[in-house]
């Protein structure tokens, strides 16, 4: 696993336990090599991006009880792929981010300038 540092350059803040997400399922962005999505963003979902992850084909409310996926639903935080916050942000359906929690990674395809203008606190 990288380091756990967020995109601020302090340590990692953990996104969510409830629902538990990150790519290892740790409440964390953490990502490494094996994680070719980059589920390093930190955001708070919304029901408008939550639509548009569902018309680039990524349902992200159905849940799927086999792999212990319960659905997620507006106001969830959820270690997003970098490469779809960008494009929702390209559509205009980007979700606000928690820098805090946001790994380091993310800066490699979204610049820290932008994902500031999305940013909102971890106490929010």
């Amino acid at each position: 696993m990288f380091e756990s540092i967020n995109v601020l350059g302090t340590k990692l803040v953990s996104c969510s336990e409830n629902p538990k997400t990150g790519f290892f399922r740790d409440g964390c962005c953490n990502t490494d090599y094996s994680d070719t999505g980059l589920h390093t963003v930190c955001v708070q979902l919304t029901d408008e991006f939550l639509q548009f992850s569902k018309a680039q084909g990524n349902d992200l409310t159905t849940p799927i009880p086999q792999y212990g996926f319960a659905g997620l639903k507006a106001g969830d935080k959820w270690c997003l792929c970098a490469a779809r916050w960008l494009e929702a942000y390209k559509s205009n359906r980007a979700p606000k981010v928690f820098l805090e929690s946001t790994h380091e990674e993310t800066l490699a395809l979204v610049p820290l300038k932008i994902l500031k203008e999305f940013a909102v606190s971890n106490e929010a």
